[in-house]
């Protein structure tokens, strides 16, 4: 095992106000990474978010198989700055890009070798970062995008993309499509005479090429859907989780959030509120929105449908698959958004979703008014969050982290409403309550067949799962719990191969990638989302968290054994 602190001895700084640079041996041999690498990945290099910009979460290596899984050994381990993690590290020509929770890291990726560091104040945003050319790419906490050189770690632009004065900020990285830095922006439960928005950046200079707004404007088409409400009060649709991209259609598809503030009653619309919780369709070289579906119109429970979208084809059909915080699989067309199917896990008491036609009625018991108990499932953070699901073309399966409890709220009148002030989430006291299907435990991890919807195994566990999904060719799906557990299931069968403790909470999105002929599996873990703790005790008040600082753990079959 080897582990490396990031500031040696021969190291050199280069400080601008709160931005550091560290450099210990800069990448000497650096080949630019191309649309076409994006495109069709090495099979050893993890150079997207999801591996492909497809969105699969899977990779075709085969070294490590469910014959020789339980052999898996740690290899190495490296300890990040404090902070939240949620990262997904990026692998290229054997070097490791690790988001950091104050910057971002470059390592060997067959040792932990320390590389370069950079570091900023305000942070770099969690969960992923981008490669393309000679540059990484982030977004910030403060609403810049920046470029970085993949040899040093140098900032080699760095853009102010909007006010972080007025709420806006990343929380997530952008994704790179043909030679556009694109990105999806956060922090839209302000009140202010703008919306969030996606936009799309040149690659050199980080110059704005287009913006797509994610909220319909007064005048426009789909504006009356938040009938006579001004622009300054249409909050929500943030787009904070990346999307995915179809070389074949030239469209970005991408997730919006719900309406803000949650219920109706506290925004004043009963209407479906555009484009909130929609999947859009939007052309990589315009920006223009080609089509959009709306999941939960009107949405009044803070349940969004913001998460990843994966572009598989499914029995001579090219679709969009989705899952958001109710636990419903939507799959639609990529060409037309023409809705296919709803796969709800059963577990929702919100809405009914017809499944022929994806018509959403919501359940008249369970809307929120002002200063009245209500009582619903999925609790406050949903049965899906924002731990990706994966999809495996062999069990033509997806594979997802679930989350079972309910919820006891009472939504609130919010404050006067004034231009620049955070009111947009609206007031509400919420509590986690156990689930009646699962009283003792709290979270499920499923399978379930993409062509039918039918579920094909699933695990219950005790405590949440906490990373995103990762799926290989050596039939076996990994993911991990908020107990410091990371597992490896058959992905054919559900049974369990292996597990690990990590030393926090397994709290991120595993990977994995070759270097030299070598196989190797990663998994960040780190103090866990609070509140995902908070809801956690509510349910199971004698459950204790491990507290401490993010690391990532990275594993390898022994020598021998490959």
């Amino acid at each position: 095992m080897t582990v490396r602190v990031s500031l040696g001895a021969t190291a050199v700084a280069f400080i601008l106000g709160t931005i550091t640079t560290v450099a210990q041996t800069p990448i000497k041999e650096f080949k630019p990474v191309t649309d076409a690498m994006l495109s069709n990945p090495d099979p050893g290099e993890w150079i997207n978010w999801r591996r492909t910009l497809d969105g699969w979460g899977y990779s075709p290596l085969s070294q490590i198989t469910t014959r020789n899984v339980a052999q898996l050994q740690l290899v190495w381990s490296w300890a990040m700055h404090p902070g939240a993690n949620e990262a997904t590290p990026l692998v290229y020509s054997g070097v490791m890009y690790l988001p950091s929770p104050q910057g971002i890291q470059a390592l060997d990726a067959a040792t932990g070798d320390f590389i370069w560091e950079y570091q900023r104040e305000p942070a770099v945003a969690r969960r992923n970062i981008a490669i393309y050319d000679d540059k990484i790419f982030a977004g910030t906490a403060d609403a810049h995008l920046i470029a970085l050189s993949a040899r040093t770690g140098q900032v080699v632009w760095d853009r102010i993309v909007a006010d972080n004065k007025l709420g806006y900020r990343y929380t997530s990285g952008p994704i790179v499509v043909n030679g556009k830095i694109v990105a999806g922006m956060t922090g839209c439960d302000y009140y202010k005479t703008d919306v969030c928005f996606i936009s799309a950046h040149d690659a050199q200079t980080g110059k704005e090429l287009w913006r797509t707004s994610t909220i319909a404007r007064p005048g426009e088409p789909g504006g009356d859907t938040w009938g006579d409400l001004p622009l300054t009060f249409r909050a929500g649709a943030d787009a904070w989780i990346p999307g995915s991209y179809d070389p074949k259609t030239n469209l970005i598809y991408w997730g919006t959030a719900q309406a803000k503030p949650w219920a109706r009653a506290q925004r004043g619309t009963d209407d479906a509120a555009l484009y909130t919780n929609c999947t859009l369709a939007i052309d990589a070289d315009t920006g223009k929105i080609v089509w959009y579906y709306q999941h939960l119109p009107g949405e009044t429970h803070d349940l969004d449908e913001v998460f990843e979208r994966i572009l598989v084809d499914v029995g001579g059909r090219e679709s969009v698959f989705s899952m958001g915080k109710i636990g419903v699989l939507w799959e639609l067309d990529r060409q037309t958004g023409k809705f296919l199917n709803a796969y709800d896990l059963g577990y929702q008491t919100v809405v009914t979703v017809d499944s022929k036609t994806g018509h959403v009625t919501y359940r008249p018991d369970v809307i929120p008014k002002i200063e009245a108990p209500v009582e619903y499932c999925p609790g406050p953070g949903g049965l899906k969050n924002l731990w990706a699901m994966a999809y495996h073309p062999e069990t033509h399966a997806f594979y997802f982290p679930l989350k079972l409890s309910c919820a006891k709220s009472v939504f609130h009148e919010g404050p006067p409403r004034v231009d620049g002030e955070r009111g947009g989430v609206g007031k509400a006291d919420r509590r986690s309550v156990p689930h009646p299907a699962s009283p003792t435990h709290l979270a499920e991890f499923v399978a379930m067949d993409s062509r039918t919807g039918k579920v094909l195994w699933r695990r219950r566990n005790p405590l949440p799962y906490d990373t995103a999904v990762l799926t290989t060719a050596g039939g076996l799906v990994f993911v991990g719990d908020y107990d410091r557990y990371f597992y490896a299931f058959d992905a054919a069968t559900g049974g369990l191969l292996w597990q690990t403790r990590t030393p926090t909470a397994a709290d991120g999105f595993p990977i994995t990638y070759a270097v030299r002929g070598r196989q190797y599996v990663a998994v960040p873990s780190g103090p866990g989302q609070g509140v995902t703790a908070g809801h956690i005790r509510e349910v199971l008040p004698q459950f204790h968290r491990a507290t401490g600082g993010p690391t990532i753990q990275v594993f390898a079959l022994p020598e021998v054994a490959r």
